[in-house]
C-alpha cells in the first residue's frame, strides 16, 4: 500500500506538468503530491511492510516532484543568482554524500533524517507562499535548513555503521 501512495506521488508530480503554475488543478495536484510524501512512510510503518525498495522508491518520487515543480515553476518565477548558486551548492554535498556512501558501503545510501524531513516540510511550504512571502527570504530560510540537513547526512553516512 505504502509504495501504491508513493507512486501516486510520482503521477500526481508528472501530471503537475500539465497545467498552469499556481492554477486551482495545480494546487490540488501539488496537495496530493505533498500529502502522500507526509503518508507513505507512516502506512509503511504501520503495516509493517517498511522495505529497502520502498525507502529508494520514496526517494525517486521525492526527485520527479522537485524536478517536476522546477520545470513549473523557474519560468515565472524571479530567483536570484545567490539563491540559484546555494541551490546548486546543497545538490553538489548531497552528490557527494551520494557518492560517499556507495564508496564506503557499495550501495546507495539515503538517510531520511530529521532534518532532511525538516527541508522536506520547508520546501513544500514554500510553493503555496510565494505570493505572500518573498522567495528570497523563504527561500533563505529553506536552503539554510537544507544545507545543515546535507551537512548532517554527509557526516551520518561516513560515520554511521552500516545497517
Amino acid at each position: 500500500m505504502a509504495n501504491i501512495i508513493t507512486c501516486l506521488r510520482i503521477v500526481c508530480s508528472v501530471a503537475l506538468l500539465f497545467f498552469p503554475a499556481f492554477s486551482p488543478a495545480f494546487y490540488v495536484l501539488y496537495a496530493a503530491s505533498g500529502i502522500s510524501d507526509m503518508i507513505d512512510g507512516t502506512v509503511a510503518r504501520k503495516t509493517g511492510t517498511v522495505s529497502e525498495f520502498g525507502s529508494k522508491l520514496d526517494t525517486a518520487a521525492d526527485l520527479i516532484m522537485v524536478v517536476c515543480c522546477l520545470i513549473k515553476l523557474l519560468p515565472v518565477l524571479s530567483v536570484p543568482t545567490w539563491l540559484i548558486v546555494w541551490t546548486v551548492v546543497i545538490a553538489v554535498i548531497k552528490a557527494i554524500n551520494l557518492i560517499s556512501g556507495y564508496v564506503t558501503r557499495k550501495e546507495i545510501v539515503v538517510l531520511h533524517t530529521v532534518m532532511n524531513k525538516v527541508t522536506g516540510v520547508l520546501l513544500f511550504a514554500l510553493v503555496p507562499t510565494l505570493n505572500f512571502i518573498d522567495l528570497k527570504y523563504s527561500g533563505a530560510a529553506v536552503c539554510a535548513v537544507a544545507t545543515f540537513a546535507a551537512i548532517q547526512e554527509g557526516h551520518l553516512v561516513r560515520t554511521r555503521p552500516k545497517e
